[in-house]
């Protein structure tokens, strides 16, 4: 099948891809808003770009990163909100490095991984990756309750838990992949909730833009650890197996259900993933920067400096900031938790099914891939498990947070070295800026891995 036909429909509505490839492509060549000057076409065609790296870029913002966040503001005020700029570019190189290597492979990078690395490597960073992934799904399910409940708190904690696991993983196993694909991008538009939120938050905007392109550090401990945590959760291994996965799951809906039929890719292709990632991580980043500032400009200024939950800072805000405000909060808690988490879960799954040689995606019935939705189920009962067992919610994420640390430069290694090489790649390998960059993510993220640790111990 010619890449062009992809190109034109693989983001298009579940409609149009459940017609079948000749039906999809008479279809997309007949679109009365295929082509066209006026401001509403390109803004739909543009919303068709967008797929993976939308739902990617918006899973990053879930219920545990917005208390990271919120904590950011209300500790520390405009001093951090730098950071939402600084790591925008890095996350984004980051992801498209995966994207191409599943436009190209064929293949979820597991599997890259399992075909060219040491297994012993791959098996060890999986199992890492699964546990990390099952309590930060714990800590995010309890935070949408928690939510929840700040909006309607007749409902019992137990039962929300309960209800969002079950709902989550039925969703998962059993909603065809066009449609949950299409459910997860509609889902990540619950994150202008949090832009709206800062904007009735009025914060000093002069101010807030100053802090922005003008770093503050000042590197003490509680500082560094915060850091650490906002680089942990902006570059995080459990979205580099997702996006390269669903890369590849995008495929496969268009009818390139072969690795042969997969591997190799054109310059519209390219064109469409990296417009879709960095606006993906664009909007990632935006979200993490009005959250900031919301909380800077209302908790920080009254002098409410611990905040260690979502639901907490939604409720910090309601005196100062109003009742919208605290609704758009306790809303888009429970939204970004409902497209977080089957990512999270999934992308544990991904990387466990490749790395046994097992079939994997979302494309496939529950009998057809018991391993990849076995280990979905197991995530997802041990993350509400989490909520049971009187594990406290923050020490759940330090204990993600670490897992992640000792992770991520292992897994962004083995990236780069994927990407970096012409016989894995062809003409899509990185070029000499990339690599440069690439390499000092990795040494990035292994100084705040190490840092993390030591502030914990110390």
């Amino acid at each position: 099948m010619k890449r062009n036909i992809v190109e034109k429909i693989i983001d298009a509505p579940a409609e149009v891809l459940e017609l079948g490839i000749e039906g999809s492509q008479k279809l997309v060549k007949n679109m009365p808003y295929a082509n066209g000057p006026n401001p509403i076409t390109r803004a739909r065609n543009f919303w068709f770009l967008l797929g993976p790296g939308l739902t990617t870029g918006a899973s990053d913002d879930d219920p545990s990163g917005i208390a990271t966040y919120s904590q950011t503001g209300a500790q520390y005020g405009f001093s951090l909100i730098w950071l939402s700029l600084a790591t925008f570019p890095l996350m984004a190189m980051v992801q498209e490095m995966c994207a191409r290597i599943g436009l190209v492979s064929g293949r979820g990078l597991a599997g890259n991984i399992r075909r060219h690395f040491s297994r012993r490597v791959l098996y060890v960073s999986t199992l890492l990756l699964f546990a990390a992934n099952s309590f930060n799904i714990g800590a995010d399910i309890g935070a949408m309750a928690s939510a929840t409940q700040l909006v309607l708190p007749k409902f019992s904690f137990t039962a929300l838990v309960i209800g969002f696991t079950l709902l989550m993983m039925g969703l998962q196993i059993f909603t065809p992949y066009v449609r949950y694909a299409r459910y997860l991008k509609y889902l990540a538009l619950v994150l202008l909730a949090y832009i709206l939120s800062a904007i009735l938050a009025h914060p000093q905007w002069t101010t807030v833009l100053h802090h922005t392109f003008v770093p503050n550090l000042q590197l003490g401990k509680d500082q560094l650890l915060l850091i650490c945590a906002i680089l942990g959760t902006t570059i995080s291994p459990y979205l580099f197996f997702w996006q390269t996965s669903q890369e590849v799951e995008e495929e496969i809906a268009v009818g390139q259900t072969t690795i042969k039929s997969r591997m190799g890719s054109d310059a519209k292709a390219m064109k469409r993933m990296r417009i879709d990632v960095w606006s993906g991580m664009l909007l990632s980043n935006l979200v993490m920067f009005f959250i900031i500032a919301a909380c800077g400009s209302v908790l920080f200024s009254q002098g409410i400096t611990n905040i260690t939950t979502a639901a907490q800072a939604a409720q910090a805000l309601r005196p100062f900031a109003g009742d919208a405000t605290y609704y758009l909060f306790a809303i888009g808690i429970v939204g970004t938790g409902l497209l977080a988490i089957p990512v999270l879960a999934g992308s544990s799954s991904y990387a466990i099914s490749e790395a046994l040689g097992r079939r994997q995606g979302l494309n496939n019935k529950l009998k057809d891939a018991y391993t990849f939705y076995g280990v979905i189920i197991i995530s997802m009962l041990l993350g509400l498990s989490i909520n049971f067992l009187g594990i406290n919610p923050i020490k759940a994420l330090i204990y993600s947070a670490v897992a992640n640390g000792i992770v991520a430069p292992v897994i962004l290694t083995l990236i780069l070295l994927l990407a970096n090489d012409k016989k894995i790649m062809g003409e899509w390998v990185n070029g000499r800026f990339t690599k440069v960059v690439g390499w000092g993510i990795v040494l990035l993220m292994t100084l705040a891995g190490a840092a993390a640790a030591y502030v914990l111990v110390s």
